[in-house]
């Protein structure tokens, strides 16, 4: 239901049209929509409908309260002693694609993940949700050792030329920048460790630890890259007054792999 003041998805739908947005795309949104007005029901119903048919709506769904390993995870048990912290980790929620809530990414995201439909990939840390033609394609086969890279969604959208919504955020969220860091020639590694659900003996579920080796993933530097991205290739318009940047994944990929390459030590 629409609050009274906020943009419906009509008119929402057609904000997105003059922003660029067009039929049979692949759009990774991006949104934050505390104080903007909008609501993220007549949001997704916009932007299903703009797509159209053809077209998939896909989120980020990332988790990190079943991580040990993660920043949000260090965070929290800092200054507890070893026995609050084996405490705290036996109580840490198994990620389980079905269930577990997206965390950080905002209503928007959660919304389209809930919504009858939707597909979510099944990587414990970096999942995706999906709704439309292609979500299923999307969201299949993201490998444990793949967060964010060629074979994970967001590779497959850089491989389709699919692009990116950003709603009242930065470039500092900007997750197709995560891609290029796979790119880079011998990228840095490190190990991530996180409970996730697992199947045992008798067709019973349980919980269980995996630790896997993958690209260590560092977004400090995108807001600067961001700033660097040209403005040619940027698209800007506002949805129901919140700002709004449209933007070709592939284009955002090169120009950070560029940046990475001259300035990253």
């Amino acid at each position: 239901m629409t609050s009274p003041g906020a943009p419906g998805a009509l008119a929402l739908a057609g904000e997105l049209r003059r922003l660029g947005v067009r039929p049979g795309t692949r759009l990774l949104v991006h949104a934050a929509l505390g104080g903007t007005g909008l609501r993220a029901e007549p949001l997704r119903d916009a932007l299903t409908g703009v797509l159209g048919p053809h077209g998939t709506v896909v989120v980020p769904a990332f988790t990190s309260e079943n991580s040990r390993t993660s920043a949000a995870h260090l965070e929290r048990i800092a200054g507890l002693s070893q026995p609050q912290v084996r405490e705290f980790r036996a109580r840490m929620p198994a990620f389980d694609p079905l269930r577990t809530p997206s965390q950080g990414v905002g209503r928007f995201a959660e919304t389209v993940r809930t919504t009858p439909g939707a597909e979510r990939s099944a990587h414990p840390q970096t999942s995706f949700a999906a709704l439309g033609k292609d979500a299923r394609e999307l969201c299949a086969g993201h490998r444990l050792e793949c967060h964010l890279g060629e074979e994970s969604p967001l590779g497959k959208m850089c491989g389709e030329g699919g692009q990116v919504l950003m709603i009242n955020v930065g470039f500092s969220s900007c997750t197709a920048f995560h891609l290029a860091e796979y790119r880079i020639p011998d990228p840095p590694l490190r190990m991530y460790d996180c409970v996730v659900k697992v199947n045992l003996p008798g067709g019973r579920r349980g919980e269980g630890w995996t630790t896997y080796e993958d690209v260590a993933l560092d977004d400090s530097d995108f807001a600067r890259i961001g700033e660097a991205f040209p403005d040619s290739h940027v698209r800007r318009g506002r949805l129901g007054g919140a700002g709004a940047v449209l933007f070709s994944i592939p284009d955002a990929v090169d120009h950070a792999l560029d940046w990475m390459t001259e300035n990253r030590r």
